[in-house]
């Protein structure tokens, strides 16, 4: 019979990349003490990779060695796993849709769960709670503005906006325009403003 570590990476194995690993779901394979060994061990063998406390990811084998899954299908995975919101910080949308130049030399995103701190080997990623008006359209290109606006100053707010809602399609607009009413004076006007000369 395989131990509880080949039985936990065997299963794991059936599994896409990105998804974590909790001991918890184990016991059924051993003791809890037995199986919470084997999670350490596999991670001193550099076949999992723990991620938070009490969750783990499998490393993946290339042909540079292993590595750990990419860290936004991760993120995605545990947002699921817990029923919370995640989405992009603010400067990484800025940067997307062409409104700074400036790179995030941190990774974060922002979750309606509590802050959290993962780690990916020496690669950290914040999760900061934020407010609901600030989650918003998740991973759509309306939310993705808003998110942007954050990052920028509020005096910005209008020019980013005018470059932006150009390249946006109608459906994009009229989501924006549904979203005006709970978001903050400081976008809510502009938006407003520019949303109606393009209509």
């Amino acid at each position: 019979m395989s131990s509880i570590s080949e039985q936990i990476m065997e299963y794991a194995e059936t599994l896409p990349q990105h998804s974590p690993l909790l001991p918890r779901n184990f016991f059924h394979m051993g003791s809890p003490s037995g199986v919470y060994k084997a999670f350490s061990r596999l991670t001193r063998q550099d076949r999992l990779m723990r991620v938070f406390k009490g969750i783990y990811v499998r490393m993946i084998e290339t042909r540079f060695g292993r590595c750990g899954p990419h860290h936004p299908k991760v993120v995605e995975a545990l947002s699921e796993l817990w029923g919370e919101t995640t989405v992009p910080h603010g400067g990484g949308a800025a940067n997307w849709l062409g409104l700074t130049d400036q790179v995030p030399m941190r990774l974060i995103y922002l979750t309606s769960g509590p802050s959290r701190r993962l780690w990916f080997k020496k690669v950290r990623v914040d999760l900061r709670h934020a407010p609901h008006w600030q989650l918003l359209a998740p991973y759509r290109p309306a939310g993705t503005l808003v998110r942007a606006l954050t990052f920028l100053h509020p005096s910005e707010a209008e020019e980013a906006i005018n470059k932006v809602i150009p390249k946006f399609s109608e459906e994009d607009v009229e989501e924006l325009i549904a979203l005006r009413s709970v978001l903050p004076e400081w976008i809510a006007k502009p938006l407003g403003a520019i949303v109606n000369n393009v209509r």
